[in-house]
């Protein structure tokens, strides 16, 4: 699981092709900032987007041009808001594909994610996503934020995620995820062969790489910004060219066990941003989320879900002797 990235600003498209969208001010959105409040009530549009657009004076509080976020709003204000289309909002369409979902009731899903597949839109992949397949899947998803989606995955490791269905649920998933609650815990192949013992903790705080920012990093807080990260790893099975471990999150930062495992000295085979190769006919990073255990937010019954280790990363282990049942 993996923390959000930060949302990109859009030019405003042509106002021709606008939309002109009236709202009124709920008791959640008292006493808050302007642009906190349209972003709850207009969860297609970021915060940033929304600035631009009341820069441009393209929205009313109470009757009145407002241009300033920091405006604060009663409950009861009336507001008006002409959207203009970006590329970000027309994102948010629904497309028919086909998803392998572990698990259904009325609050939540399991889906096994493949390789390949992005979770969110996102600048480079307005389309084709999992939220945009959600979307077509389920109408309920249109009133949820981002589809319900709580974490994600990157675009190249494979396996479980949770989906919320409705916002109570969202909630409630969020504050699991914040609480550590829900346990998660991955399977990779990493380049080297392992010494030493057979399960270690990396206990290393991750920012972006202040020589790369396309990259994360393990930085020193008191110099960079950063956020606390913890992963277990366990040895499985080993050999001369690498090695199988199974990975288990206590925080969800942005490629904390490519990081991590780099940080071991064990690139995972394939994940070429953070020095491995793609070897073993792994032309992705040999990393799956095989299993996903919580509490159910609704019902209190505890869940456990396993997603089988794909076809690629099955025969990269078969080629260099290793066991995938080992987890």
């Amino acid at each position: 699981m993996e923390d959000w990235a930060e949302e990109e600003s859009e030019e405003p498209a042509d106002a021709g092709a606008s939309e002109l969208r009236s709202m009124t001010m709920g008791e959640a959105q008292h006493g808050q900032r302007l642009d906190r409040a349209l972003a709850d009530l207009v969860p297609e549009l970021s915060r940033s987007y929304l600035q631009q657009l009341m820069a441009l004076g393209c929205v009313t509080l109470q009757g009145r041009s407002a241009t300033k976020a920091s405006t604060k709003v009663k409950v009861g204000d009336q507001a008006t808001l002409e959207m203009r289309p970006t590329l970000q909002s027309q994102a948010f369409r629904p497309e028919a594909m086909a998803l392998d979902i572990v698990y259904e009731d009325e609050h939540l899903l399991i889906v096994n994610k493949p390789a390949g597949l992005v979770v969110h839109p996102a600048p480079g992949n307005w389309s084709g996503t999992l939220l945009n397949g959600l979307l077509a899947r389920d109408a309920k998803a249109l009133l949820v934020p981002r589809a319900g989606i709580v974490h994600r995955l990157d675009k190249d490791t494979s396996g479980l995620m949770v989906v919320a269905r409705d916002r109570a649920t969202m909630d409630a998933l969020v504050a699991l995820i914040a609480a550590r609650k829900v346990q998660r815990q991955y399977v990779a192949l990493a380049h080297g062969a392992w010494t030493g013992q057979k399960s270690v903790t990396v206990d290393a705080p991750i920012g972006r790489d202040p020589r790369n920012r396309l990259r994360m990093a393990v930085v020193d807080l008191a110099l960079h910004a950063g956020k606390t990260a913890r992963t277990d790893v366990r040895l499985l099975d080993g050999a001369d060219q690498g090695c199988w471990v199974q990975c288990t999150l206590h925080t969800g930062r942005t490629h904390q066990i490519r990081v991590h495992m780099a940080t071991l000295r064990h690139p995972l085979v394939g994940d070429t941003l953070y020095g491995g190769a793609p070897l073993a006919g792994m032309q992705r990073q040999a990393l799956h989320a095989f299993r996903l255990a919580f509490d159910h937010p609704a019902s209190g019954a505890p869940l456990e879900f396993f997603a089988p280790v794909p076809a690629d990363m099955c025969g990269a282990l078969a080629s260099w002797g290793l066991s995938y049942n080992a987890a």
